[in-house]
Order: structure tokens, then sequence, then C-alpha cells
């Protein structure tokens, strides 16, 4: 199945009356949208520019064509003083959300140069062409009164590099919520019975990001792996050894079942066209059962690194959050607290099961374990501590009141003596203290997974919070 395309929206909106009244302006004008077009364009995002829209004959004409073309997302420059009129009809019949842009063409007027031109026409067409300002307020008070959320970036078209960091974590933000709505989530097994935080509303995942969730059995998985082509599995095996830093005491025949059950996911995967997985199964009473589930972790943290986040314990909220801070190109490893140091005030977070290739601190080891704590069998688990520097919470909570908000907090993964069980494990410290972020993070009602990823981007999932209409919080 060929996924969409992310595609952007864009147009100006101006004012008919202006252009015989001032010559030039409508071109010096379109020029500014066409720069904006420009800079917004990439190999992933196709552009639908409309140019400038200035009565409100073309508001209906330009709000049919970016519905036609299933636009994603509008961002709409004000060029000048503009009639609300004129920008109202688009952003209804597009229905999706809207940037507006208040950017003027330069950092400030040159008032010298503009008082020496000596003739008041000239003078105010140039005033014209700086004026985008004029019309927030009014787009702002009809936006409000028509619900919809109004969303804008402030600042000048050259020269200032903050309104493009604005317009580039809109896109960001734009982009995951396309790739989210895209999105096919595969759950494998049941929820490990008795962690009544990690149950989750289905329906009302699929109403806030979109997606379809496709329920697989874990027989299915099995029966594949049954049928594994032995090539493949050597192959599978052989990666083993350049992708992991596999321990000595690792037995050729767990790294071998390890490379069965790996094969047998890359077929799922391509079977559901899956985008992330969530899974857990007690594998009790099925000799076959059990040995798949007992050696998925090598395959799940491969197919984690390749951006099919996979998350253990059936956390389909957390699965939700690692695709957001995967689609950010941030990672997105599973993670829960593990303990308190409250000598070096740092909070130990890691977990059992997959882990993230891609933003690890060093190769990711491969251990043997004779017991997995909490579950049935034993195999093959990886060691790993996330990359040293800063780092981004990411908490996908079901509320008691039936919604879904975001909780976020960022931190610096530090250095030092982690717990070397075979799981993840990394040290991270709070601008706020460990004391105060525990305190803080629980208040808000968390499961007791969250996502880890790297880098400072609690600006980038704020801005996706206000595209799909989700409270987002931050403690630090």
């Amino acid at each position: 199945m060929t996924k969409p395309r992310f595609k952007i929206g864009l147009f100006g909106i101006g004012l008919e009356t202006y252009w015989a009244q001032f010559e030039g302006l409508k071109d010096r004008l379109m020029g500014y949208i066409d720069l904006v077009a420009e800079k917004l364009g990439d190999d992933e995002t196709d552009i639908i520019n409309l140019g400038l829209i200035d009565t409100a004959e073309k508001a209906f004409e330009a709000g049919h064509l970016f519905r036609k073309n299933d636009v994603d997302m509008l961002f709409l420059y004000v060029t000048t003083y503009s009639l609300s009129a004129i920008a109202l009809p688009v952003v209804k019949r597009a229905k999706v959300p809207v940037i507006v842009l208040n950017l003027s063409p330069e950092l400030a007027i040159d008032y010298e140069r503009f008082n020496k031109l000596n003739d008041r026409t000239l003078m105010t067409a140039e005033w014209l062409a700086n004026c985008s300002a004029c019309t927030m307020p009014e787009l702002a008070n009809v936006f409000k009164r028509a619900n919809i959320p109004f969303l804008q970036v402030n600042g000048a078209l050259k020269n200032d590099p903050i309104v493009w960091k604005e317009i580039a974590e809109w896109k960001e933000a734009g982009k995951v919520a396309h790739a989210m709505y895209n999105n096919r989530l595969g759950l494998m097994g049941n929820y490990y019975s008795g962690m009544l935080d990690i149950y989750s509303d289905l329906t009302l995942q699929c109403a806030t990001f979109g997606g379809h969730i496709e329920i697989i059995e874990v027989d299915e998985l099995s029966a594949i792996r049954s049928q594994a082509d032995e090539q493949a599995i050597m192959l599978k095996q052989n990666s083993f050894m350049d992708i992991f830093d596999v321990q000595p005491d690792c037995s050729a025949k767990e790294l071998k079942r390890s490379a069965r059950t790996a094969v047998a996911l890359d077929q799922l995967v391509s079977k559901y066209n899956l985008g992330s997985i969530a899974y857990y199964h007690k594998g009790i009473g099925n000799p076959s059962n059990e040995d798949t589930m007992s050696s998925i972790i090598l395959g799940s943290s491969i197919l984690t690194a390749q951006g099919i986040p996979v998350a253990g314990e059936y956390e389909i909220k957390n699965v939700q959050a690692m695709k957001i801070m995967d689609i950010f190109k941030a990672g997105g490893s599973f993670t829960e607290y593990y303990a308190i140091d409250y000598i070096d005030d740092i909070v130990l977070m890691g977990h059992d099961g997959p882990g993230h290739l891609t933003i690890a601190e060093g190769k990711i080891k491969v251990k043997p374990l004779k017991v997995y704590h909490g579950k049935h069998g034993q195999g093959l688990s990886v060691e790993m501590s996330v990359k040293n520097g800063p780092v981004t919470l990411l908490s996908v909570i079901e509320t008691k009141g039936g919604h879904i908000i975001f909780l976020i907090a960022e931190a610096q993964s530090v250095s030092g003596p982690i717990l070397a069980i075979g799981n993840t494990n990394s040290r991270y410290k709070f601008s706020i203290g460990a004391r105060k972020f525990v305190e803080e993070w629980n208040s808000h009602g968390p499961a007791h997974h969250c996502a880890i990823g790297i880098g400072h981007i609690s600006a980038k999932i704020k801005k996706l919070g206000k595209l799909l209409d989700i409270e987002t919080i931050q403690i630090c």
C-alpha cells in the first residue's frame, strides 16, 4: 500500500482594490509568497501554492482547490492588509489546521529611505508592503468566533532565523500528524494481567491520531516462524554480529532462535504494512508460542531502529508516543522508572525488551537471561544506555474524562554507573531535580511507561498537540 504524500497548502491574502492604486505592489507581494513556497519545499513534501487571494470569490475557489488536493495543513501568509472575509472561506472549506504567517519583508522599515520618497502614493505603497500585522487581530477575532484554532508565526521574511525555526517546527509537526494518521499499528497478544494503567481505549486512539489498528494472533507469528527460510535465518543471525555487541556467553542456539523470530517478524510487518507494534504474551501452555515470544527482543529492536517501534507489555499508548518521537527523528525508546539516586540527583530509567539502536550510547550489548523478570521464559535480551546529552520524555495519557493529553519533560542523559542486568538503562538529570521531577510527573497521572528520545523537542511536540487538539503539559 502506497501511503499518500504530505501536502502543504500555501496562499497569501491581499486586497484587490490596492493593485490599481499602487503599481508593482501585487507583484512584490506575490514574490514574498513564492519565497515562502521555496523554503517550505523538500523531497517529502508537495507544496500546493495558490498564490495571492485577493477577493472573496477567489477565496471560495481556493478553498475547494485545497480540499480537492487533499492538503494536510495550510500556511496563510498575510502579505498586507486584507479582509477577514477573504481568509475565512479558504480555511473553512479546506478543514485542516492553518498557520498564519505575519511576516514583514525585513526586520524593520528603513525609515530614512521611506521618508525621502517624497511621494505619498509611493510611501503608502511601501507602507502597505510592510503592514501584514494590521490584519492579524481581525483574523484572530473571526477565527476564534468560527471555532478555528488561531496558530501564528510573527516576524520577518528575511534575516529572521526565529521565524524559519518556527515554520520548520510547524512543518515537522504536520508531518508527524500526517504519518500518525496513515500509520498501521499491529497489536499482538494481550495485556499484562493486572497492569491497569496501560489498558487503552482503541477507539479513542484512532479518533485522536487516526491510523488503523490490526489485531494479530501470536499463533500467526508462530506459524510464519515455523516456515522461515533457513538461508534467511542464517543471514539474519550474521547481521546480529554487525548490529549488536553480542556477548561471549550468548549461545549459537539462542542466536538462531532469535534470528528465526526476527525473520518471521519482518514477514509479518510486510504482510500487514505495519508502522508500529505492541505485543505481550504469557507464553504458557503452547510451546510454539512460548518459543516465539521469548525470542522476540532482538528482531523487535532492529524494527524499532528502522522506524517501526515495538513496545512490550501491550503498551498501546506508549507505542504511539514512541512512534511520534521516531517520526520527529528523536528515537523513541520504551522506558520507566528503575530507581532514584538521591546522591547524584538523577533518575535511573529503562526497560526490558526492545531498545532503540540508533539512540544508544555505543553499541547495544546482547546478553542471555535465564529468567525474564515478571514474565515467562528465558532468552536473549539487549542492554543499552541512551546517548549522553539532551533528551525528551513523552507520555501519551488517557484521562478520566476520555481524552488524550501529552506529558513532556526535558532532561540530560548523563554518564555514570547503571544496572548491568541485560535491560536498557540510563541516568537522567532534570533541571528541577529528581525529587521534584518524580512528584510533578506523577501528579498528572501518566501510565508507568513513557518514550524517551534524544534532543530537546518539546516545542515540536507542543505544536503537534496544537494541530491535533491535544492538551500538552511540560513540567521541565
